[in-house]
């Protein structure tokens, strides 16, 4: 999974970055001090590896892995040339979502691009840059392919839907409200990599004060959260000074420091249900003595291709998949005792794989 990471200048989206990664991004108190884009990976927290790892004495445990991207803040005019986050659009074009951060929090000592706090106005800055950075590219692969369309009657279909989008987005309308006719359509849509066609997860960034009770009784976290239940967006409340100092404590100290701040889990950890949750993500298992591990996959996935994650040929040559629920086999304590008790099923194609699945996959070549 990748995400990446926009927001105005000085919302603390490099100091969120930075505690989410530990990759030390730059983050200081003046406009477009990222410069370059900055890229993290992080591994997501599961115990249940551990408590797999443990069961098979596994040599390595992997657990799934997110892709963070950063890039400079934008400004009103981004698009047109104004400030640098412009300039590192394309680069968050390949991620599956987009976390936008959003001051929520009054600091006299940090400077705000336009002059107040306001979150919804905000939103509606990156989200007008972001529309106009996508028309530019539409713009651009329409005259393309009219024109090509004229001579190849097969572009035609692609060449009216193109024309249906940017009168849609011309209107001021996000891309993911476009509605496709068919699988073709949709197809087309996916591949232009549109900003606005991807889901969002609106970080509502809070004062520390503020952060234990969930950004309840604040204004601007309350007006982040009506908007984005209208469009169906995540959203989660931070404080990223906090954050940072979490990132900098061993395991066992950050369970008392959330304790003691009245919080029940970290900003990674809400950032990483409410992304799971708006992509359709989850993780099954996979265990033995050389590796434990998790792979992620969209909700639904059948067998057959939940395997072609591991390798190709596990899904070309998919026979059947030996499947026992997490919690089952830690309860039996082994493969063995599981199977003994009836709790191992042997699943084939049309089996679709739920979260917690810990599988061992047959297939041949």
């Amino acid at each position: 999974m990748k995400l990446g990471i926009v927001g105005l200048p000085n919302v603390g989206k490099s100091t969120l970055f930075n505690s989410l990664t530990k990759a030390g991004a730059e983050s200081a108190n003046y406009p477009f001090c990222t410069i370059d884009p900055n890229v993290g990976i992080v591994a997501v927290p599961d115990e249940r590896l551990e408590n797999l790892a443990e069961l098979y004495h596994s040599r390595k445990v992997t657990p799934a892995v997110i892709e963070f991207v950063d890039i400079a803040g934008l400004v009103r005019g981004a698009s047109k040339g104004e400030g640098l986050g412009n300039q590192f659009l394309a680069n968050i074009r390949e991620c599956d979502a987009i976390v936008h951060v959003v001051r929520c929090f009054e600091d006299d000592n940090i400077v705000h691009v336009d002059g107040s706090i306001d979150a919804l106005r905000d939103i509606e800055t990156i989200d007008l840059e972001l529309l106009f950075s996508d028309m530019e590219i539409l713009e651009r692969r329409y005259a393309k392919i009219s024109k090509a369309a004229r001579m190849d009657k097969s572009l035609q279909k692609e060449a009216a839907m193109q024309e249906r989008l940017k009168a849609h987005m011309e209107a001021g309308n996000m891309a993911k409200t476009f509605e496709t006719k068919d699988e073709d359509e949709e197809a087309y849509l996916r591949s232009y990599g549109l900003l606005t066609a991807k889901p969002v997860i609106y970080a509502a960034n809070v004062a520390e004060k503020d952060v234990a009770s969930d950004g309840e009784g604040v204004a601007q976290v309350k007006a982040v959260r009506e908007y984005a239940a209208k469009e169906n967006s995540e959203v989660f409340v931070i404080c990223a000074e906090i954050e940072q100092e979490i990132s900098e404590l061993e395991d066992d100290e950050k369970a008392m420091f959330l304790e003691e701040l009245g919080m029940k889990e970290s900003g990674l950890d809400k950032l990483i249900r409410a992304s799971y949750h708006l992509l359709g993500l989850i993780s099954y298992l996979t265990s033995g003595e050389d590796e434990t591990r998790a792979w992620t996959i969209r909700r639904g996935t059948k067998a057959p291709q939940a395997a072609g994650k591991i390798h190709s040929d596990f899904e070309r040559g998919f026979i059947k998949a030996e499947v026992v629920n997490y919690d089952d086999l830690l309860s039996c304590g082994s493969m063995a005792a599981a199977r003994d008790k009836g709790l191992v099923r042997m699943e084939g194609k049309d089996y679709i794989v739920e979260d917690g699945d810990v599988i061992l996959f047959r297939f041949n070549v």
